[in-house]
């Protein structure tokens, strides 16, 4: 397990490309304090969901290219997101790695698994048409999953229950996937043994 020298497992990160710069500080062992600026209104409150939900201490600071389109910010900010989680986590010894949790909003309901294995990948399964809420396309969620998911290096399960309003829908995914992030990051083996029998996790 790495800390910085307060003994919390923290993260700082920037990347800057022609198209966005997005800023992230992780502190996973925090209270759910957060400062999101990112151009993109409906994920900065997704943002914010996250980290009150799941007990991180936030600050997201982003600009882009959205006069193009959404697409960049959203995409850059999970990566870079994921980045934090990953180096936040270090070799992630003593942590819980697994967590199944669900969320719901009024109809609808959504189930998050996580296994924070250090292999990628996203199964997703929001019933999500090409709309828009308000001026978020929703289509854009599965982009920031599936960015969360390769940079923080975990496989990633989003499964609707029921819904039909878009907004619940994904707030619902996000309340469900910020629950989940919790209990798999959480440290449960003061030992430090790594829950894998390879000894590592990768």
């Amino acid at each position: 397990m790495t800390t910085d020298a307060g003994g919390q497992r923290r993260a700082i990160l920037e990347r800057k490309t022609g198209e966005t710069r997005v800023r992230v500080v992780l502190a996973l062992d925090g209270t759910g304090q957060n400062l999101i600026r990112t151009p993109v209104p409906f994920l900065s409150h997704m943002l914010s969901q996250i980290a009150r939900h799941g007990g991180f201490d936030l600050e997201v600071d982003a600009e882009g290219d959205t006069h193009i389109d959404d697409h960049h910010s959203v995409e850059d900010i999970g990566l870079v997101l994921g980045a934090a989680f990953r180096q936040a986590l270090g070799d992630r010894a003593g942590i819980e790695r697994f967590a199944d949790r669900k969320a719901p909003l009024d109809e609808a309901l959504v189930d998050v698994t996580i296994d924070l294995s250090g292999r990628p990948y996203l199964v997703f399964g929001l019933e999500l048409p090409k709309a828009k809420v308000g001026t978020f396309d929703v289509e854009l969620v599965k982009e920031f999953y599936q960015a969360f998911a390769v940079k923080a290096e975990c496989n990633v399960h989003v499964r609707q229950l029921s819904g039909q309003n878009l907004h619940h829908i994904i707030e619902a995914s996000f309340k469900a996937f910020a629950l989940a992030l919790r209990d798999a990051s959480r440290v449960t083996r003061q030992s430090g043994l790594v829950r894998s029998t390879k000894d590592h996790l990768d």
